[in-house]
């Protein structure tokens, strides 16, 4: 990176460095910070929009081409997977379509390229991030194993960046991670299985919002991942599910709450795990007076569940669709989000050939369920669902 000193003079960012007489450590993070800085100075100041989805199992490879299509026709900066790729304790159908005779075996050993292939690749050249969800983690799966598969998406330059920029001394690539975005910094926490957040995740995101509280050009915080937060309108389904989730999903939720209150900032809270789309999830009696803006999106591809009792509140909420949310962000950090469904018609000619009309009007007429996640119960110590 080139910087420009007082009297005009060109140097680069270690040049700089050197005659300061800084540090090495010290060094690389004023490289790091000033080439972010740089980014986001060239960037655009005016309105601009996002697009997230999770829950890609199932019919993923039919529908998730048309999600990327869309995502592209509306011009998003980038698109947020909140996890659950493919289905890995069975085959999933999409897959079963074109390998009628695979076994598990040959299963496992494809699912995750199968996935990059036909669910990553339509994206092109747009950024995108990938969010850990439980399905990522059954057996033999694991969090070793995923890093090194997906490590392109999960260390990406402008994470490895940022990374290096909160701490130039850390080289641990993690499931869990954040990157800043014209003055949105987007958060993407691990809550993949019943032992997370774990100390380790709590003690990053904690030294995350202090320096967003400290940093004046953060004006908004979007914190993705996949299991919603406890007490939702889907508690059954989310991180009440085991007692560490439901106490640290219960410190995250404070952490963020309380972030809000004393900067004043922008707060928004995206999940999917449950198969349905949901708005102002946590408009609960649970949260009564203390309610974030959150968002349940887990419709692209997996098989879809029936709506819980306990959303009155929430004024959009479908399920038996497929879709993603167009995220549009104003200058002052606000963001708004429109449900963007796809239909059958919207599957690309390409993948009605390879996968069969047959098996596209399957997933649109059929991939669901009966399962209903629970209402929230408030509960300070039992989990709750399944």
């Amino acid at each position: 990176m080139i910087m420009r000193l007082g009297n005009g003079m060109l140097m680069n960012c270690k040049t700089v460095a050197r005659l300061l007489h800084v540090a090495t450590g010290a060094s690389l993070a004023i490289c790091l910070s000033a080439t972010l800085a740089a980014q986001e100075n060239h960037k655009s100041k005016g309105t601009w929009q996002f697009a997230v989805s999770g829950d890609s199992r199932n019919c993923g490879d039919i529908v998730m081409p048309a999600i990327a299509a869309g995502v592209l026709s509306d011009g998003a900066a980038f698109y947020w997977h909140l996890g659950d790729f493919r289905a890995m304790s069975k085959i999933d159908e999409d897959y079963r379509r074109t390998h009628p005779q695979a076994g598990m075996p040959q299963y496992l050993a494809d699912a995750w390229p199968d996935f990059i292939q036909h669910q990553l690749v339509p994206f092109g050249k747009l950024p995108v991030f990938l969010s850990i969800g439980n399905h990522e983690l059954v057996a033999p799966m694991t969090r070793t194993q995923y890093i090194a598969q997906f490590a392109d998406w999960i260390d990406q330059p402008v994470l490895r960046q940022q990374r290096m920029a909160d701490s130039p001394t850390d080289h641990q690539v993690t499931t869990y991670y954040h990157w800043i975005d014209r003055g949105v910094d987007f958060i993407s926490m691990d809550n993949a299985s019943a032992d997370m957040f774990d100390p380790s995740e709590m003690t990053w995101f904690k030294m995350v919002l202090a320096n967003d509280a400290k940093n004046s050009a953060i004006r908004t915080v979007v914190v993705g991942m996949h299991a919603a937060l406890p007490d939702s309108s889907s508690a059954g389904h989310s991180m009440n599910s085991s007692v560490r989730g439901q106490s640290s999903g219960r410190e995250v939720y404070g952490e963020l709450s309380a972030w809000r209150k004393t900067t004043s900032k922008n707060v928004y809270v995206l999940a999917s795990h449950s198969h349905f789309v949901m708005n102002d999830a946590y408009n609960t009696a649970c949260h009564k007076g203390d309610v974030l803006p959150g968002w349940i999106m887990g419709s692209a591809g997996a098989v879809r569940y029936r709506l819980p009792a306990d959303r009155a509140l929430s004024t959009i909420d479908k399920t038996d669709v497929y879709g993603y949310l167009l995220a549009t962000v104003a200058p002052d950090g606000n963001i708004t989000f429109q449900f963007k469904d796809v239909k059958e018609s919207d599957i690309p000619a390409s993948v009605v050939k390879e996968f069969s009309r047959e098996q596209v009007s399957w997933c649109f007429e059929q991939n669901k369920s009966d399962y209903t996640p629970e209402d929230p119960n408030c509960d300070t110590h039992s989990p709750t669902g399944r």
